[in-house]
């Protein structure tokens, strides 16, 4: 057997068994890499999304002026601090969920081949691990002005405590939202040195997206979840979860026409904002709650919405 299909046999079931990881990564480097989830990049994609979309409806709030419109571009190197912060603590953060979680992942057939739990990672390792990537997220934070700063060490506290969430509460993805959305904050600091209504409410609508998004993953879960005794919203709503899918992503879209209204975007964005309301409805025609690899396409789908919202947000300045 080759080294390949050796890590191929032994790596969890949730992972991408032909992905570069396995493939490519040095030995020492392997069981970190899967840790951080590094092969699956779509955590990474809902966590930087908020930030871009905030970046750009900050610099259109900031820097639009009619005699200067065609000359509007986002700071493409805050963008690209944004991008490395999301991938660094995306994996800080499964780091922290997977310390909290092994006992649980070690009884279910999808997460049992972790590295903390199968033991290739011991639980000294990924406190070292987690300190070097948090060193990195440091780093980059302390780019940004002060502001942003604080915010960003305030983030800390949602962090920490949404891996225990589940065990107290069927509404864990709140925690979540509340988490992942952070950069919708940030990033109109970043770009402004404050807070205004605008980011506030791509904030809120972000969090209703987040609703929307990992209930649909956590219906993969379910029977899991029972038998192990955690809670999530797939629990809590069953049945009904179409109905209140379609509530969260109405939300979700008044709070982002909300925002794009106060910062004086265009008709463009709204152009755009009817493309993301078809998407949701789309997740909502396709969903089958009894079939994980569909849940999870859905889960995946939400790349692309949020790539749409930032696109809007860009031809909202334009158009």
């Amino acid at each position: 057997m080759t080294k390949i299909e050796n890590r191929i046999k032994v790596a969890p079931k949730d992972t991408i068994r032909q992905g570069w990881v396995n493939r490519l990564s040095p030995d020492f480097a392997w069981p970190y890499l899967q840790l951080m989830r590094a092969d699956r990049p779509i955590g990474v994609w809902l966590l930087l999304w908020p930030g871009l979309w905030s970046i750009a409806l900050a610099s259109h709030w900031q820097y639009w002026q009619p005699e200067n419109w065609r000359f509007y571009l986002p700071n493409l190197g805050l963008m690209g601090l944004f991008a490395l912060g999301a991938y660094v603590m995306r994996g800080a953060g499964c780091v922290v969920n997977d310390l909290a979680d092994r006992k649980f992942d070690a009884m279910v057939e999808r997460t049992k081949g972790r590295p903390l739990p199968s033991g290739r990672v011991s639980v000294l390792q990924a406190f070292l691990f987690l300190g070097a990537l948090c060193l990195i997220g440091l780093g980059v934070l302390l780019q940004m002005n002060d502001f942003t700063i604080w915010l960003g060490v305030g983030s800390l506290a949602l962090v920490a405590i949404y891996p225990f969430m589940k065990r107290i509460t069927y509404w864990p993805q709140i925690t979540l939202g509340l988490t992942f959305n952070f950069g919708a904050l940030m990033g109109w600091s970043a770009v402004t040195g404050g807070l205004e209504g605008p980011a506030l409410l791509l904030y809120v609508g972000g969090i209703f997206w987040t609703l929307s998004y990992d209930t649909i993953y956590a219906h993969q879960d379910k029977e899991d979840d029972i038998l192990i005794g955690v809670k999530s919203t797939a629990l809590k709503l069953g049945a009904t979860t179409p109905k209140w899918l379609a509530g969260f992503f109405i939300l979700m879209i008044g709070c982002f026409a909300a925002a794009g209204f106060m910062a004086g975007t265009g008709a463009g964005f709204y152009i755009g904002l009817a493309l993301v309301a078809g998407h949701a409805l789309w997740q909502l025609k396709t969903l089958d709650i009894d079939n994980g690899e569909i849940c999870l396409r859905l889960f995946k789908s939400n790349q692309r919405l949020g790539l749409l919202l930032f696109l809007s947000i860009l031809a909202g300045h334009y158009i």
